[in-house]
C-alpha cells in the first residue's frame, strides 16, 4: 500500500486511479462474444462454456433434480443465515414501495405516477473464485417485491458442470423462474438477445469482472437496460484516532480478497495510525485462505494522510467509493459532507460485511467512480414509473388556452387543433 502525505487536490484523481484494462482491446474481445451468441445462440454458449469454464454441457438449464439435490446439500445453519438475511433485505426494500399520489395541478387537471414492474429481468451471479449467493438475495428479493413476473438467472458452472448448492438454494428461495449454467460476457449476451434456451430480458442486473461489465455496457448501447456499470469491488476507509487499527485492517482486507483487480483506499490523519493499520494488514493477511489474491489487490491500493476532516471529505468525494466506512468521531455529522458514495458504513461497529450480506441494504452498488451519478440497486430499479393525466371538461377549458398559445408559438398547428376542436 503506497502512502501519500501533503497531497495537492489536483493530484488526487491521479493518486486514486483505479486499475484498468485496455478498454479498446477489452471491448473488441467482448464484441466478438456478443456477436457469436447473437448468431449461433445456444451453440455459442456451449462453445464458450467449454473454452472459458472447462466443461462441456448438453443442457444449459438447471434441472429440478439439481435444485432438489442442492436443497439437501446446504446445511441447516447456512439455510437459516440466508433466510435471516432475506427477511432483513425484504423489510428494508418493502419500505421503498410508494403509493400513487394524485396532484390536481389546476382545477379539473389531475396527474399522478404509478410504479409498474419490469416483466422479465436477467440476474447475473458471478461464480469464479467465490459463489456469490448473497447477490441473489440483493437482486431477487426486490425483484419479487416489485412484482417482476420472470427472473432469469445466469451463473458460471464449475468444471464438473455443477452450480454451488448455496446458489441454487438461494435462487429457489427468492423465486427465480429459470436458472442457467452460463457465465461471463456470453451470459450477458444471452439475456440481452435471447437464444433457443434463454429468453431475452428487458433489464440486466448483477456485478462481474471487467468482461461482464464491458458486455453490459455494450448491450446497453443496443437498447437493453442495465442496472449500472458495476465493476471490481472497492472500499475506502476514513479513520481517525478513535478508530481501531485491527478493525480497519480487517475491513480493507475484506474487499481486497474479492479479486486481484479490487482496490482499497485508506484516508487517515496521522502516520502512526497508518503504520498500525499496515502492521495489522500484514498479520491478518498471513492467515487468509485468499491471501495471494488479497496481496495482489493491495498493490493497487493507497493510503492518504489528510490534513483535516474537510480535506478528507474532499478526497472521498473525488474517489466516489462503492463502499465508504467512516471510522471517525461524530461519524454521522462527518457523513453530511459526503456527496459521492455507493453505501456508507458509520462507526467502529459497522463493518462493510454486514451490508454485503444481511443488514438489509443492497450490496449491488456503483463502482469505478460511478457513485458520482448512480445509485445502488433498490426497488426503483425493478419498476418503470408511468405518468397519468385525466382532465374534466372544466379542466380542459382551464388549461386549453395555455396549450393553444404554446403550440402555435412552436408552429405545431395539429397540436393546437387537438385542443381547439374539443373547446369548440
Amino acid at each position: 500500500m503506497k502512502v501519500y502525505q501533503n497531497t495537492n487536490p489536483k493530484d488526487w484523481a491521479t493518486i486514486l486511479q483505479r486499475p484498468v484494462m485496455d478498454t479498446a482491446q477489452l471491448e473488441n474481445k467482448v464484441s466478438t462474444i456478443l456477436e457469436a451468441v447473437q448468431s449461433k445462440g445456444d451453440a455459442a454458449l456451449k462453445e464458450f462454456t467449454a473454452r472459458f469454464d472447462g466443461v462441456e454441457l448438453d443442457d444449459l438449464q438447471v434441472s429440478a433434480a439439481e435444485l432438489a439435490l442442492a436443497d439437501r446439500l446446504v446445511e441447516d445453519r447456512l439455510k437459516q443465515a440466508i433466510q435471516t438475511a432475506k427477511a432483513n433485505i425484504e423489510r428494508f426494500h418493502q419500505q421503498q414501495q410508494l403509493q400513487p399520489e394524485v396532484v390536481e395541478t389546476m382545477p379539473g387537471v389531475r396527474c399522478w405516477r404509478k410504479s409498474v414492474a419490469i416483466e422479465r429481468v436477467g440476474l447475473y451471479i458471478p461464480g469464479g473464485t467465490a459463489p456469490l449467493f448473497s447477490t441473489i438475495l440483493m437482486l431477487g428479493v426486490p425483484a419479487k417485491i416489485a412484482g417482476c413476473q420472470e427472473l432469469v438467472l445466469c451463473t458460471p458452472p464449475s468444471k464438473d458442470g455443477s452450480i454451488h448448492p448455496a446458489i441454487l438454494y438461494t435462487a429457489s428461495l427468492v423465486g427465480c423462474t429459470k436458472i442457467f449454467k452460463v457465465g461471463g460476457a456470453q451470459a450477458i449476451a444471452a439475456m440481452a438477445y435471447g437464444t433457443e434456451s434463454i429468453a431475452s430480458t428487458y433489464k440486466i442486473f448483477g456485478p462481474g469482472n471487467q468482461y461482464v461489465t464491458a458486455a453490459k455496457q455494450l448491450v446497453n448501447k443496443s437498447g437493453i437496460a442495465i442496472d449500472m456499470p458495476a465493476g471490481p469491488s472497492e472500499v475506502l476507509v476514513c479513520a481517525d484516532a478513535s478508530a481501531n487499527a485491527a478493525y480497519v485492517a480487517a475491513d480493507l482486507l475484506s474487499q481486497a480478497e474479492h479479486g486481484v483487480d479490487s482496490q482499497v483506499v485508506l484516508v487517515a490523519f496521522d502516520t502512526e495510525l497508518v503504520k498500525a493499520i499496515q502492521e495489522e494488514i500484514t498479520a491478518q493477511l498471513a492467515r487468509l485462505p485468499r491471501k495471494d489474491m488479497a496481496a495482489k489487490a493491495l498493490e493497487n491500493s493507497v493510503a492518504i494522510i489528510a490534513k483535516n476532516r474537510e480535506e478528507a471529505q474532499g478526497i472521498i468525494n473525488t474517489y466516489a467509493p462503492e463502499h465508504l466506512i467512516l471510522a471517525v468521531e461524530e461519524e454521522l455529522a462527518f457523513s453530511e459532507g459526503i456527496r459521492n458514495a455507493g453505501s456508507i458504513f458509520l462507526g467502529n461497529y459497522t463493518p462493510e460485511s454486514v451490508g454485503d450480506y444481511a443488514s438489509g441494504t443492497n450490496h449491488t452498488l456503483p463502482t469505478n467512480g460511478h457513485a458520482r451519478a448512480y445509485s445502488g440497486v433498490s426497488l426503483d430499479a425493478f419498476v418503470k414509473k408511468i405518468t397519468f393525466q385525466q382532465l374534466t371538461k372544466e379542466g380542459l377549458q382551464n388549461i386549453g388556452p395555455t396549450v393553444e398559445i404554446m403550440a402555435a408559438a412552436e408552429q405545431l398547428e395539429a397540436h393546437k387543433n387537438a385542443v381547439a376542436i374539443r373547446l369548440k
